[in-house]
């Protein structure tokens, strides 16, 4: 009786080791001492790896996106006064890759207003058409075809910057593509998890312009993403201007963490240990590792 008692109890200590902040992703988040990690108190997401250093104060707020299916889908941060989102983050791993349902299309409503945002602070009408600029999506609709909510979820309206269709349906759409690629690579043997934050420039006046029924065009578009394999970490940033681009030679664009952090004023994979961080994110782009040209 005591033998089987030892058993469950190592098998109950196993599971427990195994597990982790960020919900499904397939791996252990590391533990140690960590002075700039998001304040969890309110939500435990917050703690999650994809997550950048929350801004916070007035007039900021975090919206999580789940589904019964996946969990956690994406998360936004959103500006009201600016109407504005400033990133989404989101993980991608194979269980919440494999693509299960068609992209969603409606006829009526191909761009819901997001159910979580305040209609005081979302626009009355969609402020995009006849604009000159696509919806652009920030955490892609083809990230995210393992359920129907979940890709219903990524055409909220919170999930779009306004885009040109020259921007949107060429360089950006390489580099999604691209991070699609490494997060498959090798049937998912490159990483157990991709932890991604991406978004358009929103925070100053200088990075950004202003259409006549108020949306905010960034002059400039960034990915951060994190892979993690084997408790092993790398990450590499991407920051492009917003013009008509089909470029699909990414390398110029890639950057160090630090370097995108310069260049957005946002403190991405906060939540890391302090000293695993500070390395990740001063070590130079790895153009071998991450197959870029």
């Amino acid at each position: 009786m005591m033998k089987h008692y030892f058993y469950l109890l190592v098998l109950i200590l196993s599971l427990t080791a195994c597990g982790s902040n960020d919900d499904n992703a397939p791996h252990r988040k590391p533990a140690g001492p960590n002075a700039n990690a998001n304040d969890t108190s309110l939500k435990k997401e917050y703690g999650r790896l994809e997550f950048p250093k929350l801004r916070g104060g007035a007039g900021n707020r975090v919206v999580i996106h789940s589904t019964n299916d996946d969990g956690v889908n994406y998360s936004v941060e959103w500006n009201d006064a600016k109407k504005s989102q400033r990133w989404s983050c989101y993980q991608m791993y194979k269980s919440n890759l494999v693509q299960k349902v068609s992209r969603y299309k409606s006829k009526t409503n191909q761009y819901p207003k997001d159910p979580q945002i305040p209609a005081e602070y979302a626009f009355d009408a969609d402020p995009y058409w006849s604009s000159g600029y696509d919806h652009g999506h920030i955490c892609p609709s083809e990230d995210r075809r393992s359920s129907f909510d979940a890709n219903y979820q990524t055409f909220y309206m919170s999930n779009m910057q306004p885009q040109l269709n020259g921007f949107n349906a060429g360089v950006w759409l390489h580099m999604e593509n691209a991070v699609r690629e490494w997060a498959k690579k090798n049937n998912y043997k490159f990483c157990d998890t991709l932890y991604v934050c991406k978004g358009g420039t929103i925070d100053h006046p200088t990075n950004y312009t202003k259409t006549g029924k108020g949306l905010l065009v960034p002059k400039y578009f960034f990915m951060a993403v994190l892979r993690v394999k084997n408790g092993q970490y790398n990450a590499i940033g991407f920051w492009v201007e917003h013009n008509a681009n089909n470029d699909s030679h990414l390398a110029k664009y890639a950057v160090s963490i630090k370097e995108l952090e310069e260049k957005t004023g946002i403190d991405f994979f906060c939540n890391l240990p302090d000293a695993r961080e500070k390395v990740i994110e001063s070590t130079p782009v790895n153009y071998t590792l991450w197959d870029l040209k």
